[in-house]
């Protein structure tokens, strides 16, 4: 069984509620039935009941069973414009501001709709850039306890099983901080290590990639990514990790061996935590390519609740995928 086969097994046996705030595009209604045929989630579609209903028939997309609010009707909405007003009194949003966002903004409302508990995650971003997606979940949901970070993890599924586990490996950030801080890079860490259990069932074994391997070469970049792994031990976390170290030495076992041989993460890392976003994205890419490997996401994480974004070339498979995927994360 592969990888999204595993997921969408997971995400089965305990059905969450996932808000798509973008059924204009067909192929978030095409989507709809696909994930409402394979069981992974319920699913709420947030628009025009009978424009969507009639947008689903045009393109051939069987999504009854979805459940559709429009906010301008929602018994609701007062509720959520309160809150709304709440989290965002710092700046100063009045009732009138608070409204329009609410009725119409979907990406708005239905990060609303996570946060107060009436759908248990959301997936955006087919029809409509990055920015907005997370622009909604930073300022709705917010951060998870203990995390100030927003990044992204892509899971990388390579053929030949050599690296990882079985061939299974965690990318991060290859999608949203271009240069981290120390203390980002200790959250990139905690949120990807969290993404590993509750997404792929893997036990993390995380390394802080850098050009370096334990104290081989002096650099500010390399002081940076020490630091953090100081963090996480200041931390205490409940994984294993290690760091600094290059790439060889975190994925090849008779490398990690030989250049840090008092490490147990060393040759045996699952997550690669990059110093940066450019070395992230890069590596990602390349593997992808070189490897023939399979790369799944980005999952946004750091949310205390699941948002996840979407290519706007996706397709209707990548975004039944992600659903099922933001279910496992809830």
């Amino acid at each position: 069984m592969g990888l999204i086969e595993s997921i969408k097994e997971n995400a089965k046996r305990e059905l969450k509620t996932i808000v798509l705030p973008e059924p204009e595009d067909e192929r978030v209604l095409k989507a709809t039935a696909m994930v409402l045929e394979e069981k992974t989630a319920n699913v709420i579609l947030i628009g025009n009941e009978e424009k969507i209903k009639a947008d689903a028939n045009s393109c051939g997309a069987n999504i009854e069973g979805a459940t559709i609010i429009d906010p301008k009707s929602y018994a609701g909405i007062d509720k959520y414009i309160h809150e709304l007003m709440e989290l965002r009194k710092s700046k100063c949003m009045t009732k009138e501001e608070a409204t329009e966002l609410m009725t119409s903004e979907p990406r708005f409302f239905g990060c609303m709709m996570v946060r107060l508990g009436d759908a248990d995650g959301l997936v955006a971003g087919s029809n409509s850039p990055t920015a907005d997606v997370l622009r909604a979940g930073i300022q709705v949901i917010k951060t998870a306890p203990g995390i100030k970070t927003v990044s992204s993890a892509f899971v990388m599924e390579t053929a030949d099983g050599k690296f990882g586990d079985n061939g299974l490996l965690l990318f991060a950030d290859c999608a949203v901080l271009p240069e981290p801080t120390a203390e980002q890079l200790a959250d990139i860490a905690s949120s990807t290590a969290a993404t590993a259990k509750s997404v792929v069932g893997l036990e993390p074994r995380v390394a802080m990639l850098s050009f370096s391997t334990m104290g081989s070469a002096s650099h500010p970049l390399v002081s940076k990514v020490q630091e953090a792994v100081q963090i996480l031990k200041d931390r205490a976390v409940d994984f294993a990790f290690d760091g600094e170290m290059q790439a060889d030495a975190a994925i090849v076992e008779a490398i990690g061996a030989k250049k840090a041989p008092d490490s147990k993460v060393a040759g045996k890392a699952n997550i690669l935590v990059f110093p940066d976003l450019q070395s992230g994205n890069i590596g990602y890419k390349l593997v992808q390519r070189f490897a023939n490997a399979q790369a799944h996401g980005p999952i946004v994480q750091g949310l205390a609740k699941p948002v996840n974004d979407l290519s706007r070339g996706c397709s209707v498979e990548d975004i039944a995928n992600l659903v099922a995927i933001t279910a496992t994360q809830c």
